[in-house]
């Protein structure tokens, strides 16, 4: 054992190189930092042309006179990952609003989740344990889901069109189906025996409240009809009292 460890020391500080000890030789040799292939991951941002103007600057009528310097600063060659979402985000709302003034509706909404849920898809490729913006996808992906349930029951030619200009593939939420125990079925029993008694006091509440409303709406009903006799007897006295 010895010598097999005197050997590979003079193997180490044969290979060491000058001005470096041997111990620090090996580490470094050990802990070196494998390089990882990124690969290149499309993104639903490479369609949008680099000569395109920004959210902010498209619809100005002082860029058809500006210097193509400015112009190349103010496009989306030039543009952050936010800006050229602005624009993307523009472009899938334009596809499924209602009216030029539409910027609500339940398919507007769904453009926006799209946007953003396709955003994070791919950063979700590259930071695969980014776990707060992984839930914040699944929660735009649920919220996209209600929506798309809904414009499904309520008009389903907008759910066609909307899913067919966003490109957008739905599915159903599977039914949610429980196990039947005898623990789950005793607590549900429990629950349902506890709702039943409170909603008997709740009743009992309800219904002295309700008196209580009964009696204080009569006793102005029969203080308004004693003021209203008051009155007309005060009428009828002064027009007795009046010569004719």
């Amino acid at each position: 054992m010895l010598a097999l460890l005197g050997r590979g020391l003079a193997a180490v500080l044969g290979r060491a190189q000058p001005g470096c000890s041997a111990v620090l030789q090996a580490a470094r040799g050990y802990a070196r930092p494998v390089a990882k292939k990124r690969k290149d991951i499309p993104s639903h941002l490479d369609d949008l042309p680099p000569t395109m103007l920004k959210k902010d600057y498209a619809n100005l009528p002082v860029m058809s006179s500006v210097d193509d310097v400015v112009k190349r600063l103010l496009s989306l060659e030039m543009a952050s990952q936010r800006e050229k979402l602005k624009v993307k985000t523009q472009q899938l709302v334009e596809k499924v609003r209602r009216s030029p003034n539409d910027n609500g509706s339940f398919e507007v909404q769904v453009a926006i989740l799209t946007a953003k849920i396709r955003t994070l898809e791919e950063h979700l490729q590259k930071h695969p344990k980014d776990k707060k913006n992984r839930r914040f996808m699944l929660m735009d992906l649920d919220r996209r889901r209600k929506m798309l349930g809904y414009l499904r029951r309520v008009n389903y030619s907008t759910f066609e069109k909307t899913c067919k200009e966003l490109g957008i593939q739905y599915s159903p939420p599977q039914p949610y189906s429980r196990r039947l125990t005898k623990r789950w079925l005793a607590k549900k029993a429990l629950c349902i025996k506890v709702f039943q008694e409170k909603q008997k006091l709740k009743a009992a509440e309800r219904l002295k409240q309700r008196r209580e409303w009964q009696a204080r709406a009569r006793a102005a009903r029969e203080q308004q009809e004693k003021q209203a006799q008051e009155k007309q007897a005060q009428e009828k006295q002064a027009q007795e009292g009046t010569p004719v």
